[in-house]
């Protein structure tokens, strides 16, 4: 019997598009079922009733929830191809800091950068700069950040290079200019299919922006 994956998920959240490369990578057959946040379906409040939150992995009728469990359980129960976390202990560790570091600081100042206005904005563009420079040193000359292999920490940061673009047009700055050692490193990531088609269109992420940014009242 073949297994029964599902994906719960919302089209522009990096945090669901991680699940989707990482199913890609391993070459998952799966339904894809976009949630409408403001209204969630009785499967996505049945499947994840403490947080209510994409993403969630059904598989074979149960669900797992949050991102970086999901990343770790697809790479865990489908190890036979595109092994994500290393088999070292102590690399393992590293990766999982890493991943937890994004989560702690790309993803709130990157947030913060469009959703915000005046000295709060400025605040955030400086931090979301300083923790790409971060991590521009923790990948160093490496073609991924795990090494020559696409792995964990690639497939969780590299969904939030689809918001860069919008990220830079509200915060009038260039990420390239700022971390070109992440762009080159992004740039490369999309070369591979897995990321490529579970990234949405960097415009269509910035016309969501945009009109997010005048239901709050910043435009």
């Amino acid at each position: 019997m073949a297994d029964e994956v599902v994906l719960l998920d919302f089209w522009p959240s990096f945090f669901g598009m991680r699940a989707r490369i990482a199913l890609a990578e391993k070459g998952i057959d799966y339904q894809y079922r976009d949630e409408d946040l403001q209204d969630k379906s009785p499967l996505l409040l049945q499947m994840n009733p403490v947080n209510k939150t994409i993403p969630v992995l059904v598989h074979n009728g149960k669900p797992i929830c949050e991102s970086l469990i999901i990343v770790q359980y697809i790479d865990e129960t489908w190890k036979g191809k595109s092994p994500l976390l290393p088999s070292n202990p102590l690399q393992q560790a590293q990766a999982r800091f890493w991943a937890d570091y994004v989560d702690k600081k790309i993803f709130p100042s990157l947030r913060d950068t469009w959703s915000t206005t005046g000295e709060q904005q400025e605040a955030a563009r400086k931090e979301f700069i300083e923790a790409l420079k971060v991590l521009e040193g923790e990948l160093g000359e490496k073609p991924y950040f795990g090494g020559d292999s696409f792995g964990f920490l690639d497939v969780s940061l590299v969904p939030f290079y689809s918001w860069f673009y919008a990220v830079e047009k509200c915060g009038n700055f260039s990420t390239e200019a700022e971390s070109p050692k992440i762009i080159a490193w992004a740039k490369r990531c999309m070369e591979r299919e897995s990321v490529a088609k579970s990234l949405p269109d960097s415009e269509k992420v910035y016309s969501y922006v945009l009109e997010n940014k005048k239901k709050m009242g910043l435009e």
